[in-house]
């Protein structure tokens, strides 16, 4: 009985992980493939339509950077059960209501709720799995990305049966219900009390600002992706069903990968060739969208997914791996995700600024490119010797 109990624990808690990674994107990527109408039924701009893209990263980061008085004053249950009825509500309302206003509040609410639960879960990881962190942010990296790709092929098909881009936006609440429910009947072993502690130092703390800067710099095009994809091939003469697939063909190798490189990545400690590699199929992939955009399109969007998968997967790894203490590597990883989002925040906008002004998405591509060849000449300072014999500061 004893060897079943302990069974089904250890299953609730992978399920739980992937129910909550699932509700953590719909809300960004449910809008790229219905784009047009949106704008159509709204009058929202190119610009303005980044927001809401851009406000829920924003969210995001701004809460993780308060996630460590978050935890405080809420504690992980109450904070994750928080965070999902955000989201519940924010779907709710976006079923509801048809404005332009309403949609980017939504965007608002919604991006805080997924910062809440963004911002507890890895600390949480890193205590419940704690023999097996590299597997477990594996999954919860492949659910999370597994949700963006699910919100982006379903959306434009739900919304074409009810015939209103409003029901793509809200059906998005049944899984956040979901998650919801299970949290609440299964929870995960709950955090052990913890004696006050002196406030994480991010700022005095020239590695965690690194981290941040490659975190946010490696994540980024995965925003301008979800926001942008879509429209750039339907202003190449794809219709709103192949665009919104090709986003959701790029999650399957976002979740192929962010389940295989950590499993690697779990053999040795050293996650620079691993991240080398990533950055290299975000090159080649950001490279295919300039210059051959037509020519072999999934291949392109393949390596870009698989690219952007392992690098959330590694260089959340990467931040965990500087701290032995679950609580502090949450508390570092809050920060680095908080940072990290904020620059993730100005991609979209920056993209559809530049399309904007040149009219063309092409500009933004190259933009990409150089920002992860800065990011391949970075990764050369993440050697194992300076963060396992070197504590960073929390």
């Amino acid at each position: 009985m004893t060897l079943n109990n302990s069974l089904a624990s250890r299953l609730a808690g992978w399920g739980l992980l992937v129910a909550l990674g699932l509700n953590l994107r719909p809300i960004l990527s449910s809008i790229s493939p219905l784009l047009g109408e949106i704008r159509q039924a709204t009058g929202l701009g190119f610009q303005s339509s980044a927001l809401l893209t851009s406000l829920p990263v924003v969210c995001m980061g701004l809460v993780a950077l308060v996630g460590i008085r978050v935890e405080a004053q809420l504690g992980e249950r109450r904070g994750i059960a928080l965070g999902l009825m955000m989201i519940l509500l924010a779907c709710l309302a976006r079923w509801l209501l048809d404005q332009a206003p309403a949609l980017l509040i939504t965007a608002l609410f919604g991006g805080a709720g997924v910062a809440l639960v963004q911002a507890l879960v890895p600390g949480m990881i890193k205590r419940q799995f704690h023999h097996r962190v590299p597997l477990a942010m594996g999954v919860y990296s492949a659910s999370l990305m597994g949700g963006g790709g699910l919100a982006a092929l379903l959306s434009p098909l739900v919304a074409s049966h009810f015939q209103h881009w409003q029901a793509g936006l809200g059906i998005w609440l049944l899984p956040a219900l979901g998650a919801l429910l299970l949290w609440a009947w299964l929870p995960l072993g709950a955090a052990k009390r913890h004696q006050p502690t002196a406030p994480f130092q991010g700022l005095r703390n020239r590695r965690a600002w690194l981290l941040a800067l490659y975190f946010g710099l490696v994540n980024c095009g995965y925003m301008s992706m979800v926001a942008w994809l879509p429209a750039y091939y339907q202003q190449l003469g794809w219709e709103v069903l192949p665009s919104g697939s090709l986003l959701a063909f790029m999650t399957i190798f976002q979740v192929c990968a962010a389940l295989l490189m950590p499993a690697l990545a779990q053999r040795g400690i050293d996650r620079r060739p691993l991240l080398t590699i990533s950055l290299l199929a975000q090159t080649v992939g950001y490279l295919g969208l300039w210059l051959a955009p037509l020519q072999q399109p999934h291949l392109w969007v393949a390596l870009i997914g698989f690219g952007l998968g392992a690098c959330f997967a590694l260089s959340l790894l990467l931040t965990l791996d500087h701290r032995r203490d679950p609580r502090e590597a949450g508390q570092l990883a809050a920060f680095v995700q908080g940072v990290g989002f904020l620059i993730n925040a100005v991609s979209p906008w920056m993209t559809g600024w530049l399309r904007e002004l040149t009219g063309s998405f092409t500009s933004a591509w190259l933009v990409l490119t150089f920002s992860v060849l800065a990011m391949l000449v970075v990764t050369r300072v993440f050697s194992p010797a300076t963060y396992r014999s070197l504590a960073v500061p929390g």
